[in-house]
């Protein structure tokens, strides 16, 4: 009996302590199945943030793989969070890089692989949570590109008060979406088409009156997947110096999509002819493109100044050299 009894103690005390620990984690560690935890900034922003942004992997067919995506909300007061696993695609659009497609299937869609523990949770102000993704490629998955994203939302009603004033935010509901880009390769024989489509300036003119320049480089993908080209722009005056080399970072073109990459020089003062030398890596087999603009920046508005300066200068001089003149004549 007495074998029994401490047997039942500890029996007992083992499911109380389960039964603690669980309560306490679910208040503290946990959002519905999700790990969260406090951040010590207690700043009010208005805002949540989601990242990574962008998530890009390979895999081959029946390959499964987990990743997470952290949400940490700014908004100064707990909110309920939804989780919508959405299709995008590219666009011929140049304004219009990413088309989020809600319900739609898109072309290369990855909605069906992507899959999360809950798709509604609570979150505290200032506090972060962890939201594991699973991919998941079936075994007859063809080899090339596949994108999909997880978007999370939250809705504001009229009826909340924000936290500096306690003054309503609004009568309608807002509906706040951000999304993290999943960019899948299937490991396979793909078709790999991407062209430079033009190197300008924006607006097309070769003659600034002044900086900023912005460079313009089009590119149109006819591939199965998408690319991430990157290089250079080498930048030299009309005496062939090198003034300026510019560093282009990968950036993504999705598959049947135009893209333009905008990249800034902002020099103090320019003046006189300029040659603008690109070098873009596309990133598949070695591939190379070159590309030459030139560019004249004539700053007008100083030279008029200048013009007006130097006949102010002569018309003075001139009007001194006369008055001069005339007392010599007297005299």
């Amino acid at each position: 009996m007495k074998l029994k009894n401490i047997i039942r103690i500890i029996t007992h005390s083992i499911f109380v302590s389960i039964i603690t620990l669980g309560f306490i984690f679910s208040k503290t560690a946990f959002a519905g199945p999700f790990a969260i935890e406090k951040l010590p900034d207690k700043t009010v922003y208005n805002d949540f943030v989601v990242g990574p942004g962008k998530y890009q992997v390979e895999l081959k067919p029946g390959e499964s793989k987990i990743v997470n995506v952290v949400l940490s909300n700014r908004l100064g007061t707990e909110k309920q969070f939804s989780i919508q696993i959405e299709d995008f695609k590219g666009s011929r659009d140049l304004g219009r890089p990413v088309i989020l497609l809600d319900n739609e299937r898109g072309p290369y869609s990855l909605k069906d692989y992507l899959n999360v523990a809950s798709t509604t949770f609570s979150l505290g102000h200032q506090e972060r949570v962890t939201i594991p993704v699973k991919i998941s490629i079936p075994t007859d998955a063809q080899p090339g590109g596949l994108y999909g994203s997880v978007v999370i939302s939250t809705v504001t009603t009229g009826d909340e008060k924000l936290p500096d004033n306690g003054n309503s935010i609004g009568t309608s509901p807002i509906v706040t979406r951000i999304g993290s880009l999943f960019f899948i390769r299937i490991a396979g024989e793909i078709k790999e088409d991407l062209k430079l489509k033009d190197f300008s300036l924006k607006g097309h003119s070769s003659v600034l009156a002044s900086g900023p320049v912005n460079f313009e480089i089009l590119y149109e993908n006819n591939g199965s997947v998408h690319e991430n080209p990157y290089g250079v722009i080498n930048v030299s005056n009309i005496f062939g110096s090198e003034v300026k080399k510019l560093e282009i970072e990968p950036w993504f073109i999705l598959p049947d999509s135009l893209r333009v990459r905008e990249i800034v020089w902002d020099a103090p003062f320019l003046f006189g002819r300029y040659t603008a030398n690109m070098e873009i890596k596309k990133g598949y087999g070695g591939a190379i493109d070159t590309a030459t603009l030139v560019f004249w920046v004539i700053p007008w508005k100083i030279i008029v100044l200048a013009f007006i300066g130097i006949i102010a200068i002569v018309t003075i001089i001139r009007w001194l050299a006369s008055k001069i003149s005339i007392s010599v004549k007297k005299k």
